[in-house]
Parts: structure tokens; C-alpha cells; sequence
């Protein structure tokens, strides 16, 4: 499976890297740092009383995710990245500190997309380019595999599905409430 990965990594680094890419590529996956871009989504989301509980939904889903992957998977299978075993490709951008499985970029990714898309928001769809992009951009700049990036997907998914689950469970238990 290794080989499997480091040919699909370095078919990347051979063929896809350009100079525009490795200009733009470093931005992509900024806009994954912390999930920023996602939290700035929710955020935006509870401003409008329409929307707000798709808003809770991303935050919810984010927040999931978060202690998911990052507090738990990635301490618990502890793999270690592409570019700690192949250190001859030229790091883009500084190496990460945490291990590799699953993307915590990838992953929060996939939970904002997933809650937006239960919460019924009409152009969900569009947060797949910017979700699908940083996704790519974490194997372009050789910090995470293939399976990183399917794990980070699955995280994201299920992080969603579970903030749904939250947000409708105590929106009915709110509603009872006031009743």
C-alpha cells in the first residue's frame, strides 16, 4: 500500500507541480489552517435567522471533527507524513508538527460540506470546489497521502452526519422546552 501511495504522491510531484501550482497551492491549504474558512462559514451562516441552524450544524460538525481527528485518530495511529519518510521532495510550505491520518484539512473540509448539505443550504455544492482543492492541495504539497486524504473524508462525513443528529435532537428537545 505504501508504494501505492508514494506512486500516486510522486505521479503529483512529476507531472501536476508548475510554478502556478506551487504559488497557488500554498494558499489553498491556508485556507484550511484551523478550519478558518469553515468557521467563517458557520459564522456567516448564524448572522442570518434563515440559516442559523445550518450555521450551529457547520460549527457543530467542525468542532466533532476536530476532537475526532486531531485530538484522537491522529494520536491513536500516529503515521507519520510523506515528506518525514521522503524528505528529498522541497517542502512548500512549513512542515507540519502532528502526524498524518487522517487530514485534519480534509477533514473539516468534508464536515462543513456535509452539514451544509443536510441543513438543505441551496448551493451547497459550490463548498465542494474550495473543499475538494485544499483536499488536493495537502498531497500536491507532499504532507499527506491518499488514504490521509479518504480518512479526513470519511472524519468529515461522519462529523456532519453527527452534528445533524445533535442539532435536530436538541432542536426538538428546545422545542418541547418552550412549549
Amino acid at each position: 500500500m505504501a508504494d501505492f501511495q508514494f506512486a500516486v504522491l510522486d505521479f503529483i510531484q512529476n507531472h501536476l507541480r508548475t510554478p502556478v501550482g506551487d504559488a497557488v497551492m500554498p494558499i489553498i491549504t491556508r485556507l484550511g489552517n484551523g478550519g478558518i474558512l469553515w468557521v467563517a462559514t458557520g459564522f456567516l451562516l448564524l448572522v442570518s435567522r434563515k440559516h442559523r441552524k445550518t450555521g450551529v450544524m457547520v460549527l457543530a460538525a467542525l468542532a466533532i471533527e476536530y476532537l475526532l481527528c486531531n485530538v484522537w485518530l491522529k494520536n491513536a495511529v500516529a503515521a507519520a507524513r510523506p515528506c518525514d519518510l521522503n524528505q528529498s521532495v522541497q517542502l512548500l510550505i512549513a512542515r507540519p508538527r502532528d502526524y498524518s491520518f487522517p487530514s485534519g484539512h480534509t477533514g473539516a473540509s468534508f464536515a462543513a460540506v456535509t452539514a451544509l448539505y443536510l441543513g438543505k443550504e441551496r448551493y451547497w455544492y459550490l463548498a465542494l470546489i474550495p473543499a475538494v482543492l485544499i483536499a488536493f492541495s495537502r498531497m500536491y504539497l507532499y504532507v499527506h497521502f491518499p488514504t490521509d486524504i479518504l480518512g479526513g473524508i470519511v472524519v468529515g462525513a461522519v462529523s456532519g452526519f453527527l452534528a445533524f443528529g445533535c442539532v435536530r435532537l436538541f432542536s426538538s428537545w428546545y422545542g418541547k422546552r418552550e412549549q
